[in-house]
């Protein structure tokens, strides 16, 4: 039970987050539009912007390549298709910092994506005894 709660409370934050940088982005499109805006453009450009609010978190050990192209920002799917080879050929992924050991995964993918990435069932992210100083 308490580890659904947290995969929910992990989940509404991700939707808060997207949803103030994407209405940032309307409200500067519409500051541009110089009033000429009809309800019509609005729904549209709603539509547009929500298209990321439904990424949830994913298992990089146990995800396809076009799970994790569609749930990680920045992984299209060559990358994803190089995470899944990589963890074919050397075994489950640990820790973050194992991500960083993918050809094309940075360290700034890894962090940008780290409450999105689950290495088990159980719903958590794990760091490094290294990040986990830092």
């Amino acid at each position: 039970m308490l580890v659904l709660i947290r995969d929910l409370t992990r989940i509404c934050n991700r939707v808060n987050q997207v949803v103030l940088r994407e209405s940032k982005a309307v409200y500067s499109l519409l500051l541009t539009t110089k009033g000429d805006i009809t309800m019509k453009k609005l729904i549209i450009l709603l539509a547009l912007f929500s298209f990321n609010v439904y990424a949830k978190p994913v298992n990089v050990n146990t995800a396809d390549a076009k799970t994790l192209t569609e749930s990680l920002q920045g992984i299209g799917q060559k990358k994803a298709e190089a995470i899944v080879q990589y963890r074919t050929e050397k075994g489950d992924f640990k820790t973050l910092s194992d991500l960083t050991n993918v050809k094309g995964i940075g360290e700034k993918t890894v962090e940008k994506n780290a409450k999105d990435i689950l290495f088990s069932g159980k719903g958590s992210s794990k760091k490094s005894k290294k990040e986990k100083k830092s």
